[in-house]
């Protein structure tokens, strides 16, 4: 982290400023301004200017300088105001940023941090392989360090966001001849470049949030390694927890008002209301106590933002209450409330937004590591319970068997 800047302003001064800033400043800022890609960049340079992001990154690098508690009140402060459109943003700063800040050199760190927490950067991750999706240690892209440039071959799939992205956090492995958890390296991919084809992959939803990603000889930097050469064990699991953090913090600090088919968030309850209001079931028991078990729900999941509760938490909660906010809009419509079309009416438009994160919920138990996953990690982690069997953690990973 870093050392806490010097006449900071108080947190009570701080929460004004952050609430001076959604208040006044973002609606002017984005008025006018169409497509969810400007609208992405306009409204995370704004946070950028205003002083309301990078809190507790070093100021040497484009943060704030701020302790933990400050970021604890901007959480609080924002809950239900962040546009929806900042989901464009959850891997770059959510997840690849803070891994640069704890583990990277001053070169990529200088290189990368501020563009990225103001916006200019799109990343992405290229982690999960069509071999090697929830054992990820199981990943063969290799990387061969070829004089000042590093390599790479192989193939990712599942990479959310890469059509939009300039760069990437990727795992590969430099050490075939180490066990499979030795030799992996995380590295600084230029996605735009000739050596990656990205394609998308069309969901149920009709929309491609997901890509495959071809890797064919593409060059990196020597110097673009994130932690130590054959240690990116350490940093993919750093990183991981980022992202858990992270996709708790979206399940409840986007704005609820906006309907907005991005990111693989919960239907907020005021929308919810809103669709038993219009159908004529508020007065209906089941349907209050739906309400009322997906609002107690979705103030549980602010609470597990707070430091200290393990990650995994936070993502198997947001799981939970994304798919019982879905299963309550799909009840609350009509049977058929997932084939709903678009012609162009207020409420057909209401509809197929509904629509969509009906569908889309299902993800929720996938992206960030599956719910089993999430069950394995509190267990072994958490509760200190026996690992899984596996293969001998000493044997080369050449010599392991491969689907």
């Amino acid at each position: 982290m870093c050392a806490v800047t010097e006449n900071a302003p108080s947190v009570d001064e701080f929460r004004l400023a952050v609430r001076s800033f959604f208040d006044n400043e973002l609606p002017t800022v984005l008025d006018g301004v169409v497509g969810q890609l400007n609208r992405a960049k306009v409204w995370r340079a704004a946070l950028y200017d205003a002083g309301l992001t990078g809190l507790d990154y070093p100021t040497d690098y484009g943060g704030q300088g701020l302790g933990p508690e400050y970021a604890a009140a901007y959480n609080e402060e924002s809950r239900g105001l962040v546009p929806r459109e900042d989901s464009v943003f959850g891997i770059g700063v959510g997840m690849a940023m803070p891994t640069i800040r704890d583990f990277g050199s001053d070169e990529l760190k200088d290189r990368f941090l501020r563009p990225g927490l103001r916006g200019d950067d799109i990343w992405c991750q290229m982690y999960s392989e069509p071999g090697a999706g929830s054992d990820l240690a199981g990943l063969a892209t290799r990387a061969d360090l070829d004089g000042d440039e590093w390599v790479v071959t192989g193939q990712k799939v599942w990479t959310s966001g890469a059509q939009h992205s300039q760069y990437a956090i990727l795992l590969a492995r430099t050490d075939f001849d180490a066990p499979k958890h030795r030799g992996v390296t995380m590295f600084v991919l230029p996605v735009e470049q000739d050596g990656v084809t990205v394609r998308p992959l069309v969901q149920m939803t009709g929309e491609a949030e997901f890509n495959e990603v071809f890797i064919d000889e593409a060059r990196i930097p020597k110097t673009w390694v994130v932690g130590d050469v054959n240690g990116g064990w350490r940093t993919a699991v750093a990183l991981l927890a980022h992202e858990r953090v992270q996709t708790g913090v979206a399940s409840v600090g986007g704005s609820s008002g906006q309907r907005s088919k991005a990111g693989r968030v919960p239907i907020p309850v005021d929308q919810l209301i809103e669709l038993a209001r219009d159908r004529n079931q508020l007065d209906d028991p089941v349907t209050r106590q739906e309400l009322a078990r997906l609002y107690t729900g979705e103030t549980i999941m602010g609470y597990l933002k707070k430091t200290g509760v393990h990650p995994s938490i936070g993502k198997l909660w947001r799981t939970i209450q994304g798919r019982a906010a879905a299963d309550t809009a799909a009840r609350l419509a009509f049977p058929a409330s997932p084939a709903w079309s678009d012609d162009g009416s207020p409420r057909a438009i209401d509809e197929d937004y509904f629509a969509y994160h009906i569908l889309n919920c299902r993800g929720m138990s996938l992206g960030g590591g599956t719910d089993e996953i999430q069950r394995n990690t509190l267990g072994e982690r958490a509760l200190g319970l026996p690992r899984e069997p596996g293969p001998a953690k000493e044997t080369p990973f050449k010599e392991l068997p491969r689907n």
